[in-house]
């Protein structure tokens, strides 16, 4: 039923001062895509990764070509 595919909207984050992290907790395994701020190390969460597309999506919104990396 996919006839039309769902078109992506390109959003940017402050790339001096924020850097994209994944989330993963230890015990659950569940991992978050966010930002974290390198000046005050806080995370803000922006989506649940439960799929390698689901980070392939989050890459194409937020426009990223570097590795990203995990913080547990």
């Amino acid at each position: 039923m996919g006839l039309f595919k769902k078109k992506i909207v390109k959003k940017t984050y402050d790339r001096e001062y924020m850097k994209p992290v994944i989330r993963a907790s230890i015990c659950t395994g569940e991992e978050v895509a966010g930002f974290k701020d390198i000046r005050t190390g806080k995370i803000e969460e922006i989506m649940l990764i439960r799929s390698p597309e689901d980070l392939q999506k989050f890459k194409e919104i937020y426009e990223i070509t570097e590795e990203i990396t995990k913080e547990y």
